[in-house]
């Protein structure tokens, strides 16, 4: 449980700091969004790292990896909705199908 609260947590992290400067500092110079940008991945990655440790030998490399996509899935659908006002489309869960297949795949060993 530690793995997965720390992936979603770095999660949000992660899509703020790749995604949020598109909205809040479209105006500003590159540099400002990337050096903004980095300062929020710091802490995505003082949360990742814990993560993928802790998880590593309950979880195999690849089921990591695929946790990782499915929370990031999901941790993005609702930003793009609802801080970034895009509209929800049948895409995601089009893109949620296949990474429940993935999902399949990786833990049914």
């Amino acid at each position: 449980m530690r793995t997965i609260v720390l992936l979603v947590m770095s999660n949000v992290f992660m899509t703020f700091a790749w995604y949020a400067h598109l909205k809040d500092l479209r105006s500003a110079p590159l540099y400002v969004a990337v050096l903004v940008s980095w300062g929020i991945a710091l802490f995505e990655y003082m949360l990742q790292v814990p993560a993928n440790r802790a998880g590593y030998g309950t979880f195999s490399l690849g089921q990591l990896k695929i946790m990782q996509e499915v929370i990031t899935l999901s941790v993005f659908i609702p930003f793009a909705v609802l801080y970034m006002g895009q509209p929800l489309k049948l895409d995601y869960l089009w893109a949620g199908c296949c990474l429940a297949g993935a999902v399949f795949f990786m833990f049914r060993s």
